[in-house]
């Protein structure tokens, strides 16, 4: 069980890359960031996906093993 609670991290350490990716694209003046900035919506709305699910099967095996 102990996979499920770090795998949501790593999607929020994505989602910096693509943030980074985003600020020097916009430095640079290269407006292309829409590609970047729809990875990172995705890798954060993973996170929370993967964080709820990670709770709920945590909840389901303690009813599980009561």
């Amino acid at each position: 069980m102990k996979p499920l609670h770090i795998i949501p991290f790593f999607y929020l350490f994505i989602a910096a890359l693509f943030i980074y990716d985003i600020i020097t694209k916009l430095l640079v003046n290269n407006y292309d960031i829409w590609l970047s900035l729809g990875a990172t919506v995705f890798a954060i709305f993973m996170f929370f996906f993967r964080r709820r699910y990670a709770k709920k099967m945590e909840n389901h095996y303690k009813q599980k093993n009561q």
